[in-house]
């Protein structure tokens, strides 16, 4: 987002709600600037840009994805944004001329760099005006796939976004022979303004799986009357659906491969006996999608672009802002489609990996629309009806949850402060369990139904052994909140708005322990420094930028706070971000 100071929202002196939010809705006033028209029904590969000095220019471009035409953000014309390839221990300079007749800015994604080359209007600079150009130069201090997009408005919904590929100093440690990158990301047609003003007129615009009399009368088969009218009679009491996957879907949606539709189905190559390295980014604005190769093994080698122990699944949830590097060794001369699909299943995005240009995948269906349960409540210990009595309640007041441990060092118990009691917070998690082992809402039975091993946070355990054992000098404890019918988000109750910055002191070591008490799936992204999530084996703990935290869990990871200055730390979800945000202080 293109974020004014916290200083200034808190005054009541920054920018209006149509300032903050604006984006390609200046479009129209733009189609003077001379862009290049430029369908997007042909197959193009996407731009490839090496070495230690790029000149990228953010500007308009025609698309045309569904026989609508329509406006994109773009960087040099390109959609995806232009691959951009460096390499571990260079300096590299970026010259961003902003083409747009609003402000614009780019955010690298993942890199550890100084706050004032993250990219972030109001927090690590001011945005780049129209017209004007800035010059971002750094040290590239990692390597791995990594990704930059917009962080102003809601330019990253109209495609400014693009993959990073950092070549390792030393010799990788992963074995393949040819490499592909994949992007998917979602498009729509309507402007990102207009879905963020229907969210919060009617949050479950989108949602075409809610529940029917046919559905009630299945439930009341399977389950009994009782049963069934006790369980209908919660979700009315909380006002919400157990259907409500993902507030944006396909019904909006279109979803892109690198690019291009379903329908286009982007095509990669390879040689027969060739390991093949797919680098996998989730760029979406809003959407989860769960990614498999079906007939073929995934052998996940790095997660958020740091190197893990190989482990062979058949699936994994991939969030967004989230990136996976998978080897895969393909048989013969076949075709391999390479399926993502959507969490709430309203739609996929595809592609064929084969030996021969000319052969195309078949694409399968999609699996079952998943349904919210107890476990997503945050209350899988409770009766239906002890949740509908928890979930609601009111009053000023603190309230004190102990749970197992969020991590193998954590033993905090959950605690419910004064600001998360009110009319903008529609449920707690009374009972969150660690999200380490879940696969998530919709993914827990697929080794029983399908017989597809599906990956979990607990399965990362990284390459390294873990450079900083020391335990964290204190912990925070932060609440993923929000009313879903109300569309209002934030974290401990309080929007980014209204919030006092997070004060961390350059040194220290801190556990951050996340509660999800809402029934969404958040992708929670700390800018500036890793995120060491704590899992069993504290000698080789995986390092990410990004966490997923499912509904009503909770997860718990380490920070060594190694990097002065000012760092955005949000949910990803673009429509999110307004309200559940902080800005973070490290001095």
């Amino acid at each position: 987002m293109n974020l004014p100071s916290s200083e200034w929202l808190r005054n009541g002196k920054g920018l209006s709600r149509r300032q903050f939010v604006t984006g390609v809705s200046a479009g129209a006033a733009a189609l003077g600037l001379g862009f290049n028209p430029l369908m997007a029904t042909a197959a193009k590969a996407t731009p490839l840009l090496r070495g230690n000095h790029f000149d990228l220019n953010i500007g308009y471009q025609s698309v045309n994805f569904t026989g609508t035409e329509g406006i994109a953000t773009t960087v040099n014309g390109a959609l995806p944004a232009p691959i951009l390839r460096w390499q571990e221990g260079e300096r590299v300079t970026l010259r961003v001329t902003n083409q747009l007749a609003h402000d614009s800015s780019i955010h690298w994604h993942g890199m550890i760099l100084p706050s004032n080359m993250d990219g972030v209007p109001g927090m690590s600079f001011d945005g780049i005006k129209p017209g004007a150009t800035f010059e971002y130069q750094f040290d590239v201090k990692q390597s791995g796939t990594y990704w930059y997009h917009s962080h102003s408005g809601f330019q990253e919904q109209t495609g400014l976004y693009g993959a990073i590929v950092i070549d390792p100093k030393q010799a990788d440690p992963v074995s393949y022979d040819r490499e592909h990158v994949i992007v998917i990301s979602d498009w729509s047609d309507t402007s990102p303004h207009r879905i963020y003003r229907t969210l919060k007129k009617m949050s479950h615009y989108y949602n075409f799986r809610e529940r029917t009399a046919a559905d009630v009368w299945r439930d009341i088969k399977e389950k009994g009357v009782a049963k069934t009218w006790n369980e209908r009679a919660m979700w009315n009491r909380m006002r919400m659906s157990d259907t409500d996957i993902s507030d944006v879907t396909g019904y909006t949606y279109t979803f892109l491969m690198n690019g291009l539709t379903p329908e286009q189905n982007w095509q990669g190559q390879y040689k027969k006996g060739e390991k093949v390295r797919l680098r996998i980014i989730n760029a979406a604005a809003m959407t989860i999608f769960d990614f498999r190769i079906p007939g073929l093994k995934m052998k996940v080698v790095a997660s958020d672009g740091q190197n893990i122990d190989p482990v062979t699944v058949d699936e994994f949830r991939i969030g967004v802002a989230e990136t996976y590097d998978v080897v895969v060794e393909p048989e013969g001369d076949n075709a391999y489609s390479l399926f993502a699909q959507s969490m709430d299943r309203s739609g996929f995005s595809c592609g064929t990996l084969s030996a021969d240009s000319t052969m195309k995948a078949a694409v399968p269906a999609m699996d079952e629309a998943p349904v919210l349960g107890h476990q997503d409540m945050g209350m899988a210990h409770h009766s239906g009806h002890e949740m509908g009595e928890m979930d609601h309640h009111s009053g000023d007041h603190m309230e004190h949850v102990n749970i197992a441990s969020a991590g193998f060092g954590s033993s905090s118990s959950i605690v419910h402060s004064n600001t998360e009691f009110g009319p903008h917070v529609d449920m707690r998690a009374s009972m969150p369990v660690s999200g380490l082992r879940d696969p998530g809402v919709g993914l827990r039975d697929h080794m029983k139904r399908y017989g597809r091993k599906v990956l979990t946070y607990y399965d990362l355990c990284n390459y390294y052994p873990t450079q900083d054992k020391r335990d964290p000098q204190r912990e925070i404890q932060l609440h993923l909140t929000g009313n879903m019918s109300r569309y209002m988000w934030s974290i401990n109750g309080t929007n980014f708005a209204d919030a006092e910055p997070l004060q961390l002191k350059y040194g220290e070591r801190i556990r951050i322990i996340l509660v999800n008490d809402t029934m969404m799936t958040h992708p929670i992204h700390l800018h500036g420094m890793w995120s060491e999530l704590e899992t069993e084996d504290a000698n080789y703990i995986p390092k990410k930028h990004t966490l997923l935290v499912q509904p009503g869990s909770t997860i718990s990871y380490l920070v060594n706070v190694d990097a002065r200055g000012r760092w955005a730390y949000h949910c990803h979800l673009l429509y999110h971000m307004p309200g559940m945000m902080r800005e973070v202080n490290v001095v």
